[in-house]
């Protein structure tokens, strides 16, 4: 039997890897999708991966959907103070409160 999905779930595929086995596993995911016609239904709290790898994103909070959108909407200009927070920790920015904040 052979099996030719069209959906595939990933659960944090690369949380436990170094860097440069993430970008391969990237690769790699990118390859299969392009060759099989797959979609991923890819659950991540690494958001330089998720970014990598997605058309689009949901920003859940306490199990409810908080943000969604396309990944280049969602990453540029996020529309909640949720999703600000999550990209400012991703990825090493300041937030509103605090660029206003002194130091």
């Amino acid at each position: 039997m052979v099996l030719k999905p069209r959906l595939v779930v990933l659960d944090e595929p690369t949380s436990a890897l170094d860097r440069s086995v993430q970008a391969q596993i990237v690769d790699l995911l990118r390859d299969l999708q392009a060759r099989h016609g797959l979609a991923y239904l890819f659950i991540s709290h690494d958001l330089k991966v998720v970014r990598a790898l997605s058309n689009e994103v949901i920003v859940m909070k306490d199990g409810r959907v908080v943000e969604h959108g396309s990944t280049e909407q969602l990453f540029s200009a996020p529309r909640e103070d949720y999703t600000r927070a999550l990209l400012a920790a991703a990825f090493n920015l300041e937030t509103v409160g605090e660029a206003a904040a002194p130091r």
